[in-house]
């Protein structure tokens, strides 16, 4: 039996006035990260109540994919560029399905 794939949630809360630039950044690592070894989904969304909060919804078929794909030099790049934009760091969490 195979392992269970691995579900993050990962929400960034922009800095108010900051959300056009947050998006940008964020959209920008959409398309490259779902060609990931390993990456099983990858979707971004922003709240409807609070503009400045957006989540990232990822399905990964390990922990060992999800990893890689956090060293990435391109990933890094734009956490990095992130960081003046943002409220407090990204707040990330790991789920797995159990039903």
């Amino acid at each position: 039996m195979s392992a269970k794939p691995l579900t993050v949630l990962a929400r960034v809360r922009a800095k108010p006035g900051k959300e056009s630039e947050v998006l940008r950044e964020l959209q920008s690592i959409v398309g490259p990260s779902r060609k990931d070894d390993g990456c099983l989904s990858y979707d971004l969304h922003q709240s409807q109540t609070d503009r400045v909060l957006f989540m990232f919804h990822e399905n990964w078929v390990s922990r060992t994919h999800l990893d890689q794909h956090l060293s990435k030099p391109d990933l890094q790049a734009t956490l990095k560029r992130l960081e003046p934009l943002v409220a407090e760091p990204p707040e990330i969490t790991f789920w797995q399905q159990i039903g």
